[in-house]
């Protein structure tokens, strides 16, 4: 009996040791969830201490600049990291009830990650919230999005050796009031999600823009492409673009809706231009002289294929270029866009623009017979625009803007006058706006409106 008893006694220490030693063995793990681990370190490692470039990698690892893909396209870069897959929220994979299920998203929830690790009460400098509320963006001529570290990769292998993305929001609550008539409501200027990235060792970047919200007047997917192109910088001083990008219909026409100072674009510029077209673009950059030339098909918005041809200029002349800035930037420029679409069009443009410290102002003209906008006709209308601007301080901007048109010269009084005036406060530059605009609108051929918008923007 005792003999069998320490039989059972040694058996059992045995079966008890067996998880024991396990435990202190090494487990065995997959060959893929090793390289998984590998590229997460060094994604982590890689945000922590930036890899080490050489030359020519430095040179081109400057950040990407929206406005300059946009306009005057941007320059290269280089390499990122691909982003790190976050394990999804716990969830229960059994649950009680509904109350259990639709609150236990907020079980793995931790905000002391994003404001406070040192639970004193003070918003810390290693968080998410405390790099975006220490980030000093002041720049306000060129977009700068607010998330830009945290959303650029750079991928080790692939085709694509750094990629960009961001999202852009504008909305605004908006009173007028014609007469008797009143109206408040809720507009939304744009939103939109893209990607900006470089192929790996080439002079080619590429740019994707998307509008996920519909717009009255096109279908669903006519409208969701905003930009697709691949531009070439291997001429120096120039860039040849490729695919479906915004065109230089105008000065402000062909500006970047992030950085306008108003909410609403001028009328010459929200009727002849505001536009992207598909075809190829030639742009040039110097001292004294810029120029963008292009060929495109005349279609807007993907409503035909090829219904004609268009031919788009624009040339701006830089007095002041060479003199560093001692006496402002000047710029004296002009444009033609000139096609068929349904019918034969052409716009002449006409601008000068001239900035001296915290002052700036501009003008511009545009005369058609016929033109290519959102909307097609064969009227022959013209209009002009004056606006002027104030920093007063950094965040502070105090700008107004008086704008003639006429949709149609062979028609008398029926001219548009629209007088604005507005105040921009820039929390974090373009990233993070408040606009506040006041519209007075005399109109020949209809009673005068008022227009009060209060307008945010959000670039990340």
């Amino acid at each position: 009996m005792n003999r069998i008893f320490k039989i059972i006694i040694i058996l059992s220490v045995i079966l008890s040791a067996g998880p024991a030693f396990a435990l202190t063995e090494k487990p065995a793990v997959p060959k893929s969830q090793v390289e998984d681990a590998i590229h997460l370190q060094l994604e982590e490692d890689a945000m922590k201490n930036p890899v080490q470039h050489d030359e020519e990698e430095e040179k081109n690892s400057e950040d990407v600049d929206l406005e300059g893909v946009e306009d005057e396209l941007p320059e290269n870069n280089a390499e990122l990291l691909k982003p790190v897959k976050k394990p999804r929220l716990g969830i229960p994979s059994e649950v009680e009830d509904n109350i259990e299920a639709e609150f236990s998203l907020f079980d793995n929830f931790n905000l002391d990650e994003i404001f406070d690790k040192n639970h004193d009460n003070v918003i810390d400098e290693d968080t998410l919230m405390g790099r975006l509320y220490h980030r000093k963006i002041t720049r306000t001529d060129v977009p700068t999005y607010l998330l830009r570290e945290e959303l650029t990769f750079r991928p080790k292998k692939g085709p694509v050796s750094k990629m960009q993305f961001y999202g852009a929001y504008q909305g605004s609550l908006a009173s007028g009031w014609q007469g008797s008539d009143y109206d408040f409501n809720y507009e939304t200027g744009f939103f939109q999600i893209g990607a900006l990235g470089k192929f790996r060792h080439t002079n080619n970047d590429f740019k994707i823009l998307l509008n996920p919200r519909p717009r009255d007047g096109l279908n669903y997917m006519q409208n969701f492409v905003a930009d697709a192109y691949i531009i070439n910088s291997s001429i120096p001083h120039h860039k040849i673009v490729v695919g479906y990008s915004r065109n230089q219909v105008g000065k402000e026409g062909g500006s970047s809706s992030y950085i306008l100072p108003f909410v609403a674009r001028s009328q010459i510029a929200r009727t002849f231009g505001n536009t992207r077209a598909l075809g190829v673009r030639l742009i040039g950059n110097y001292s004294l002289i810029d120029y963008n030339f292009a060929l495109n098909s005349s279609d807007r918005f993907f409503r035909d294929w090829f219904p004609g041809t268009e031919f788009t200029g624009w040339v701006d002349f830089k007095p002041l270029g060479k003199t560093d800035g001692r006496y402002g930037k000047l710029i004296i420029g002009g444009g033609l866009n000139a096609g068929h679409n349904k019918t034969d069009y052409a716009v002449g443009s006409f601008y000068v623009g001239y900035k001296y410290k915290k002052l700036w102002t501009n003008m511009e003209y545009a005369i058609a017979d016929g033109y290519n906008g959102f909307n097609i006709s064969s009227d022959k209308a013209q209009g002009f625009n004056y606006t002027i601007g104030y920093k007063i301080v950094p965040q502070l901007q105090l700008i107004a803007r008086y704008d003639y048109f006429d949709p149609n010269r062979d028609i008398a009084d029926n001219n548009r006058r629209e007088y604005t005036a507005g105040i921009n406060y820039f929390i974090k530059g373009q990233a993070v706006r408040l606009i506040m605009n006041y519209v007075y609108c005399q109109n020949d051929a209809a009673p005068d409106s008022h227009r009060v918008i209060f307008a945010t923007q959000l670039l990340l």
